[in-house]
């Protein structure tokens, strides 16, 4: 190992870390490229004659890629380094929004999403496994914070545009804007810098890891992937329930509304609570802890996609904005404070010696709870319609409760 070791002074703010600003302009470009077009290439496929159901295999590719990839994240680092990994996961993110352009055809797009999920599987798991690697483990909570601010302002401010951009203007400017990848290479770079050379654990483990790793019996390297998979199961649990409930409402928001403006309004309540949630409770979990924190955001979701179910009975009209966007601010207070905790919570229980791992593991249930929702859901609305699809989602999230519950001990 030639790397230096992760350094951070213990006062000042989070931003003051070295490596930290380099890893937020990496995130800004890189989910910049992912949001604006995960609701886009649906519709550019469609714009090329494919019915419904080839528009939701463009995503299912792109996501079953992204968690294919993700599982072989630590290991593509420790053989090529930081800096290289991540370059490659942003330009094979990036390159491909620009080849969208040449064919609308249901193939192509496929093809090029796979190639897309592939880089977003490398973005996400390297990423927030640095976030972690950049401090030392009393200010996790903070840094993964800080992390997860900078990803989600472009969800916030190009998902739930993306559409209409291309409505409006065609699809073109989206295709550029997805290519915003491509300009976080020289980011990826200087974070490099500030990481162990091609390792995805603490160089040198801190107290505060150690007792976890001692507690929880999953350390070093070589720990067998059954240990890990058992420690990190509980926050895994949790995070799969959400994020299938989350996906839903991001999937099929369009679908519940009569007006596109009312369908745009839900996503960016759902988008800012989730954001700024999801950067505050970091500072929170570093104080008492992210297990003890869990399960009162299970409530919240419970509470939050319960009453999305309620409202969607029938298409809501105009004369529902209040209670529909209430919910989903509801939601996405449980969306965005359950991702920081439950990132928080897998790393703690995975210990020093398996960052990567763990890292892979959370990204990996996260992408596959988006993926699950959006099918679970559709299927139930299909025959039974969308109130009683998001009630099985609300009813999936309250089943987590017993294992949040049993986790904080």
């Amino acid at each position: 190992m030639t790397g230096p070791p992760p350094a951070a002074a213990p006062t000042g703010g989070v931003w003051s870390v070295p490596g930290m600003v380099a890893l937020a302009v990496l995130a800004l470009t890189g989910f910049s490229g992912y949001a604006v077009l995960l609701p886009s290439a649906p519709l550019w496929v469609v714009e090329g004659g494919s019915d419904p159901g080839g528009a939701g295999l463009v995503n299912f590719v792109l996501l079953g890629s992204t968690v294919a990839t993700q599982f072989a994240v630590p290991a593509l680092i420790r053989r090529v380094g930081w800096a290289a990994a991540l370059s490659l996961g942003l330009v094979l993110l990036g390159a491909p929004s620009l080849a969208f352009g040449l064919s609308s055809d249901l193939g192509p797009v496929l093809a090029l999403s796979a190639v897309r999920g592939s880089g977003f599987g490398i973005l996400t798991v390297a990423a927030s496994a640095a976030a972690v690697l950049l401090v030392e483990p009393g200010r996790r909570g903070a840094a993964v914070g800080a992390y997860s601010l900078a990803l989600s302002l472009p969800n916030v401010v190009l998902m739930p545009v993306g559409g209409w951009v291309a409505a409006q203007w065609g699809f073109w400017p989206v295709f550029v804007i997805g290519a915003l990848p491509l300009l976080g290479v020289p980011a990826a770079h200087a974070l490099g810098r500030h990481l162990p050379d091609r390792a995805t654990a603490d160089p040198v483990p801190h107290p505060v890891a150690a007792a976890t790793t001692a507690r929880t019996g999953v350390a070093g390297q070589d720990q067998a992937v059954p240990g890990l998979l058992r420690a990190v199961l509980p926050a895994t649990v949790v995070l799969l329930a959400v994020t299938l409930a989350g996906g839903a409402v991001i999937t099929f928001a369009p679908q519940v509304v009569d007006a596109g403006w009312l369908s745009a309004a839900g996503l960016l309540a759902l988008g800012l609570s989730s954001t700024v949630v999801r950067w505050r409770v970091g500072g929170l979990a570093d104080r008492v802890g992210p297990a003890r924190l869990v399960w009162p955001f299970v409530l919240v979701a419970t509470v939050g996609v319960g009453w999305i179910a309620w409202l969607v009975r029938e298409p809501l009209t105009p004369a529902a904005v209040v209670p529909w966007v209430l919910a989903c601010a509801v939601t996405g207070v449980a969306y965005g404070g359950l991702q920081n905790l439950t990132m928080l919570r897998a790393f703690e229980a995975a210990g020093p010696g398996r960052v990567g791992a763990a890292s892979a593991v959370w990204n990996a249930g996260f992408d596959a709870g988006t993926a699950v929702g959006a099918l679970l859901v559709g299927w139930i609305a299909t025959g039974a319609g969308f109130g009683p699809g998001f009630a099985v989602a609300a009813v999936l999230c309250l089943l987590t409760l017993p294992v949040a519950l049993r986790d904080r001990r």
